[in-house]
């Protein structure tokens, strides 16, 4: 799973992430549908926005949902996935850029793809899905050749760039693709008047997710020489912070021009949740609405806060006070009972010496030792049909065993209670925080 706009589940509500995965489903199982089991694998999370633009515009019809059977990534369950027209363009778009993508690795000849066997295998899978998405976009009236296009004036454009060349030059086969496919949503859903809005909100999207995956990759890219758009064009970071923060108020503008029959999800994804995104992909720390404490905001996750049983400070001590296991508090540093810290702690001082009571080195629980191959395989597929490599907070990463966090943990790593209101509203009127 691949995509710059990965919302959570715990920021999303049981409702929106219903609506949510019946999108990322019906997406998944279009092109398995269309184009057979190997293509699922260009499933993407910006790829089922097509499918959620296309819903969000039109009326709601007994066909816009089917429940789909028993699947492995949802835990065996079923599930009402989107089906239709906005999935399946969803779909043939999705294939083309992967095609594309595929290409444009196998030229570099990056990692396994340098090796002849490899590349010419990798060149028949790209040709064929370019086809099978082609043959897509046409059963949707979707013309799939100006994302061709878009592809093949990318390399020209990256081979001529340099310093001084605007990086906005270097984004714009993107932009006219993306802008192509947001557009024609709103023809599927029967809204002609939402082109123009639409067109511009998905330019502006095709420029942010260049600018994203460079800013993502600019030390890799560095590391291994690889052509990078922002070191090439001379452009820093500064810059391209403010070119997308641009081009998140162009979305949100964008947003306000299109009707929608219901556009919470779609404003969720497209506003907020993509605000996110680009936070995370500049290392911005806290809030992206702020953390205005009218809004219930407070610290961050983490943040080391004073507990509240502990003094601030003590009779005649200037520093924190620190508790001895038991009676009252000593300034941290002077002689207590058991000498200078908490003898339950294992501290210096404390009776036995470092180690606590009996002396010695602190018990250390053995460490659990790495899973085989085959057992590690086994522990990859629980995690997988469980969610728990996505959902949970801290999982046992399957052969070495060692914990991890969660794909999702990092991203309510901050209190951003000021936006639950905004998640289930379309205009955020209730939320002035977010300049919505």
């Amino acid at each position: 799973m691949f995509g710059i706009v990965r919302p959570c589940s715990h920021r999303l509500g049981e409702g929106l992430k219903a609506q949510w995965m019946a999108h990322l489903c019906g997406l998944c199982l279009a092109l398995r549908g269309d184009h057979g089991q190997f293509a699922r694998v260009v499933t993407n999370y910006d790829g089922l926005l097509i499918s959620v633009l296309t819903e969000a515009q039109a009326e709601h019809a007994a066909g816009g949902r089917r429940t789909a059977g028993p699947c492995p990534l949802r835990g065996m369950r079923t599930a009402s996935v989107a089906q239709g027209e906005g999935a399946r363009l969803a779909a043939a778009v999705s294939l083309v850029l992967a095609s594309a993508k595929v290409r444009d690795h196998v030229a570099d000849g990056d990692g396994l793809l340098a090796r002849r066997p490899v590349a010419a295998a990798a060149r028949r899978v790209a040709a064929k899905w370019g086809k099978a998405g082609s043959r897509t976009g046409s059963d949707v009236g979707f013309d799939t050749a100006v994302l061709v296009d878009a592809v093949e004036r990318q390399t020209g454009i990256e081979a001529l760039a340099g310093l001084g060349t605007p990086v906005l030059t270097v984004t714009e086969p993107t932009e006219t693709a993306t802008a192509a496919a947001f557009a024609h949503t709103a023809v599927l859903a029967g809204r002609p008047g939402n082109a123009a809005p639409l067109a511009e909100a998905g330019r502006l999207f095709g420029r942010l997710a260049h600018l994203l995956d460079a800013v993502e990759d600019r030390e890799a890219d560095a590391a291994s020489g690889a052509w990078n758009p922002l070191t090439a064009t001379g452009t820093d970071l500064a810059e391209a912070r403010r070119l997308a923060d641009d081009a998140l108020r162009g979305i949100r503008l964008a947003l306000r021009e299109a009707e929608f029959v219901d556009g919470t999800l779609a404003h969720l994804l497209l506003v907020h949740e993509l605000r996110r995104s680009v936070d995370r992909a500049f290392g911005t720390s806290g809030c992206a609405h702020g953390t205005d404490a009218s809004h219930g905001a407070g610290p961050a996750r983490g943040a080391h806060a004073p507990a509240a049983s502990t003094p601030q400070q003590g009779p005649g001590a200037p520093g924190p006070w620190v508790p001895t296991g038991s009676g009252p508090y000593v300034p941290h540093g002077s002689s207590g009972p058991y000498g200078t810290q908490n003898p339950y702690g294992g501290g210096q001082g404390g009776p036995g010496g470092p180690g606590g009571f009996g002396g010695g080195p602190s018990f250390q629980p053995p460490k659990p030792g790495k899973r085989g191959f085959f057992a590690g395989c086994a522990a990859a597929i629980g995690l997988c049909c469980t969610c728990k490599v996505c959902c949970a907070d801290e999982f046992e990463g399957p052969w070495s065993r060692k914990k991890r966090e969660g794909w999702c943990s990092e991203c309510c790593s901050t209190d951003c209670s000021c936006c639950e209101a905004c998640s289930i509203c379309e205009c955020c009127e209730c939320c002035s925080c977010c300049d919505c």
